[in-house]
């Protein structure tokens, strides 16, 4: 909609959020249940759906002066949570009742109040390869005879799924696998559709979901830190599809902190010597990380931020000697109630040193669902809309992650806030409305 009311031209060729959205999601642990569970409390009415941009944000429209603010939800074209559908694969059994209860986020009396519905949701049996996380022992797990029948069975279980509703996003909230460069199998989408028949090693667990997906036609979004589509073959298996890809691995603790810190130090010319963040979290994805295989995919996700936020080549006064270090310590009481302690070393005029510290007892979950669901809803949208969907990567959702994706040879933009702005005019743009400079030139004078 324009602020004149009609719609422009632009959000004219965008189709409608027509009949039921079908999320799929690989990994239905902690991060899958709750949000399955919350968006089924906010439809009850008995919560608000705190932490989501697309339904709780407000996007301004015109001059400051004009007072047109509405909240996305009522005036971008997104799904409905009432007409979202949602169904999944793990390797633990179970319905996401019990799933949710051994997630240990929620309390009893509100997982009772939903109990019927979360009952009748069943995870099929996953695809799952120990070699990818060690840590984690399957009790149901898909059997074939290579990586190419599995990813066909997963294509058979989407092809049921799409039988029953209109419009699908697939987003993996699956434990973190081990760390990997792309090898040559990666490098070409022949390539790597001949790695699958041939069973190759370096053929992901999440990258059988990818492509699957990819292969549907429908847009998917990663939650960990794993390769998967960050790979020239899935890529351009996106653009051939026109279904979207976005970055990974969900920004929500201690590194949605350090997207805040970093860009007001370096705005402020502060220098940074020294930045020590750990972290101490007890559920599964703690005790997946606990193995350094698993760790290493974590680490190179949270340590680019600040690289990439100071860059240091270009204000070596101030970044030039950053020490930089992450630390994951498994800790089994916390459980998903996890901790962050950063200790930030900076130094202002003339070189005088100065501390900060935060300590962050965030829970992870709570501050992951918010984002699959966002993610979920905007990529759909992307879908759906004619300027985004044959991008393949939808670099205007890097608000989300940790490791943003982007076009080859660009950087990625790590900062919060400038994330937020080009998340805000990428809605504007594509709804056919003036983008918003912050320049303000318009008030002042003739």
């Amino acid at each position: 909609m324009s602020t004149s009311g009609t719609a422009s031209p632009q959000a004219a060729d965008i189709t409608p959020a027509k009949g039921k959205l079908g999320i799929m999601i690989p990994g239905m642990g902690a991060v899958a249940t709750t949000l399955i569970a919350g968006v089924e409390a906010v439809r009850r009415g008995f919560a608000k759906p705190i932490g989501s941009m697309s339904q709780m944000g407000t996007i301004r429209l015109g001059k400051r002066t004009d007072d047109n603010t509405p909240l996305i939800r009522d005036w971008a074209p997104l799904a409905d949570l009432n007409d979202i559908v949602f169904t999944g694969w793990d390797i633990f059994g179970g319905n996401l009742f019990d799933a949710a209860k051994t997630a240990g986020v929620l309390d009893r009396d509100q997982l009772e109040s939903m109990r019927p519905f979360l009952e009748s949701i069943e995870p099929m049996p996953a695809v799952f390869d120990q070699r990818w996380v060690k840590r984690l022992d399957p009790k149901v797990q898909k059997i074939g005879k290579n990586k190419c029948d599995l990813a066909n069975q997963i294509r058979n279980d989407i092809a049921e799924f799409k039988s029953k509703t209109d419009r699908q996003v697939m987003i993996w909230c699956g434990s973190t696998e081990i760390y990997i460069e792309p090898k040559p199998v990666h490098m070409t989408l022949e390539a790597f559709e001949k790695g699958l028949v041939e069973d190759d090693p370096d053929i992901a667990p999440s990258m059988l979901y990818a492509w699957a997906c990819l292969k549907e036609g429908i847009p998917f979004a990663n939650g960990a830190p794993n390769l998967t589509v960050d790979i020239p073959a899935l890529q351009e298996l996106s653009k051939k599809m026109n279904a979207p890809i976005c970055g990974k691995d969900f920004k929500t603790g201690q590194t949605f902190i350090k997207t805040v810190l970093a860009p007001a130090f370096k705005t402020r010319q502060l220098g940074v010597s020294g930045w020590y963040s750990t972290n101490i979290l007890g559920n599964r994805d703690g005790e997946v990380l606990d193995d350094p295989d698993n760790f290493k995919t974590k680490e190179v996700s949270k340590l680019g931020v600040l690289e990439h936020i100071f860059q240091p080549e270009k204000n070596p006064e101030l970044y030039g000697d950053i020490f930089h270090k992450v630390r994951i310590n498994y800790y089994p009481p916390r459980g998903d109630n996890k901790e962050g302690w950063d200790n930030i070393d900076i130094f202002g005029w003339l070189g005088y040193p100065m501390q900060i510290k935060v300590d962050f007892l965030c829970r992870d979950s709570i501050l992951a669902a918010p984002l699959a669901l966002d993610l979920c809803l905007f990529m759909d949208l992307a879908a759906r809309t004619p300027t985004l969907r044959g991008l393949g990567i939808q670099e205007w959702l890097s608000f989300y992650f940790k490791d943003p994706d982007t076009a080859p040879g660009v950087y990625p933009e790590h900062d919060l806030f400038i994330q937020s702005m080009k998340l805000k005019n990428t809605l504007r743009h594509i709804m056919g409305e003036d983008l918003i400079t912050h320049l303000g030139l318009e008030y002042y004078g003739d």
